[in-house]
């Protein structure tokens, strides 16, 4: 049996940093203008010029300008997945995908303003509601991979990993799915929920099987 589950993982360089946050503020960018203005009347000219970029380098970050407005903060996905990797041998499937999201969320508030924005972007562009729903299986399949690489390497005699099964697909959905309803608390909740927290609370709901409530 491995003691430590494959790895490939690497603190992201200067440049790397760099090109995140340059990725981090066009999304952003794209995101507000489309708030205020809606997406039809956004250009990727206004939006580079508000990120404080040229057009060629926003198409150097997002192929089209719809996918400027859904992939905002994608490089936590990665991190979530290489902390699950990461996870002790002994953790239980549900505490290492858990503990890998709340590494995330802790003091993600400075965040969910933005995160509430691209909902509202999205209600009032259903175009890319698809588009957005597929970023999102992507992501889900990219996590349900990362937790069958771990299992994989947690189990004797283990070689490449296999695509991954109903549990791998099921504990990152209901993951993601936690994640969702979690926002959805805060952003009904405003100042008085804490994102990590609920989140949190949801999975005690799932590790209790989701029995009845006491209170």
């Amino acid at each position: 049996m491995h003691d430590v589950p494959k790895t490939t993982t690497s603190v992201p360089g200067l440049r790397e940093r760099k090109k995140q946050a340059t990725r981090n503020a066009i999304a952003e960018a794209a995101v507000r203008l489309a708030a205020e203005h809606g997406v039809e009347n956004v250009t990727v000219e206004a939006i580079s010029e508000a990120a404080g970029v040229s057009p060629r380098t926003f198409f150097n970050y997002f192929p089209t300008h719809d996918d400027a407005f859904v992939l905002i903060d994608d490089e936590v996905g990665v991190r979530i997945r290489e902390s699950v990797r990461r996870a002790p041998v002994g953790l239980a499937p549900l505490d290492a995908v858990r503990e890998a999201f709340v590494a995330e969320l802790d003091g993600f508030e400075d965040r969910q303003e933005l995160w509430a924005l691209q909902s509202t972007v999205f209600q009032r562009s259903p175009h890319l509601i698809q588009r957005g729903l597929n970023a999102h299986v992507a992501d889900e399949r990219a996590l349900a991979l990362a937790v069958t690489e771990w299992l994989d390497a947690t189990r004797p005699d283990s070689e490449e990993p296999q695509d991954p099964g109903i549990y791998p697909r099921l504990l990152a959905a209901v993951s993601h799915t936690a994640l969702r309803v979690a926002f959805e608390h805060c952003c009904d909740h405003p100042g008085t929920s804490v994102l990590s927290e609920a989140f949190q609370e949801a999975f005690v709901h799932l590790a209790h099987g989701l029995r009845r409530p006491t209170e």
